[in-house]
């Protein structure tokens, strides 16, 4: 009898160690961009799968680098940079690399996002949400055909009345694009150039700000300025007074990647997700909380007409040619923010 129950306790320890060992590694672990992915697409993943998603968040690409590497062992499978921070990782053997038989739904993107020279095959990333940096204004103060190019920004009527982001590649790229340079230029004369000139737009500017230009806009605070098409997507329904502009110039395409870390606990469950978030029903989902455009075509056959034909919510083939996708400038990076420094300290 000693022997049975003996046994039954030896089974029990090897059973609930098991399950322990299941329960550590039937997860996977998100390292994303605050409120960038939606709970209920979580909670389905996990209904469908039963694989439990871990979510932490972060607020810039700089944190989260910082983040991976201080510890590569940090226990993240999938993060979500910007383009010109996933150069920078993949550079630094930071990402694995992708193996697309395991991914049968990347055939539903966009090829007019794939094989950017921050990543020439697509071998580290997958496209989750693209952004574009254009003009907002509000049709009540301002006609919106007044205002098509970003040097349209200088004019002397608009003294006090900017919105500029908060964001030093994005306000250099407009200064570049005016100048007619690359928005990932790494000429120092270029770049002081478009310092003096952003310089010479300080007494058009109100205010910096990218935390919350959603309600600036809305709350009509600022009227001309700035913006990203997501942002100004939503906020169109408490104000449907503002207007996107694609500027003539040219403007920046940010595009936010899903990629898998280099040393991933849960690789598996990790293809599995990233799959998930490609299927279109769901890619859809995504993209009409959050509010930005969906780099995936299937996503898009499953919206609305309105949607579809509505070029600040989806882009079209002609529109994206105009834009330049941001990378990484590295290598002169400290004197982008020397400049950025005395920038916003007005001398």
């Amino acid at each position: 009898m000693k022997i049975y129950f003996k046994s039954i306790i030896i089974f029990c320890l090897i059973y609930l160690g098991s399950f322990s060992a299941f329960a550590k590694s039937n997860v996977v672990n998100i390292y994303v961009w605050t409120a960038y992915l939606p709970t209920e697409v979580a909670k389905q993943f996990t209904k469908e799968t039963g694989i439990r998603v871990n979510v932490s968040e972060y607020d810039s690409n700089e944190t989260m680098y910082a983040k991976l590497k201080a510890s590569s062992d940090i226990g993240y499978d999938i993060v979500f940079p910007s383009s010109y921070f996933l150069r920078r990782m993949r550079q630094q053997n930071m990402l694995h690399t992708l193996d697309k038989d395991k991914l049968p739904n990347f055939h539903y993107l966009n090829p007019a996002l794939l094989n950017k020279d921050f990543d020439p095959k697509n071998d580290y990333s997958i496209p989750y949400l693209a952004s574009i940096t254009g003009i907002v204004v509000n049709s009540d103060s301002i006609a919106p055909n007044s205002v098509l190019k970003w040097q349209d920004l200088w004019r002397k009527d608009f003294k006090n009345s900017l919105l500029i982001l908060d964001d030093m590649r994005e306000v250099f790229s407009m200064a570049l694009l005016t100048l007619g340079y690359s928005i990932n230029d790494t000429d120092p004369k270029h770049i002081e150039e478009a310092y003096l000139k952003l310089k010479s737009l300080l007494p058009n500017t109100k205010i910096f700000n990218s935390d919350v230009e959603q309600n600036i806009y809305v709350d009509e605070d600022a009227v001309i300025g700035m913006g990203w098409n997501g942002d100004i997507n939503l906020s169109q329904a408490d104000n449907p007074k503002l207007k996107f502009i694609y500027p003539k110039e040219g403007f920046v395409i940010s595009i936010d990647c899903l990629a898998i870390t280099k040393k991933a606990p849960h690789l598996e469950n990790a293809y599995k997700f990233i799959n998930f978030l490609m299927r279109p029903d769901i890619a859809k989902k995504i993209s009409l909380e959050i509010g930005y455009p969906s780099p995936n075509l299937g996503a898009i056959k499953l919206m609305s007409k309105e949607l579809q034909e509505n070029p600040l919510f989806n882009p079209n083939e002609e529109i994206l040619k105009r834009g330049q996708i941001q990378n990484d400038v590295d290598e002169v990076l400290p004197l982008y923010e020397r400049y950025w420094e005395l920038l916003k300290i007005g001398s």
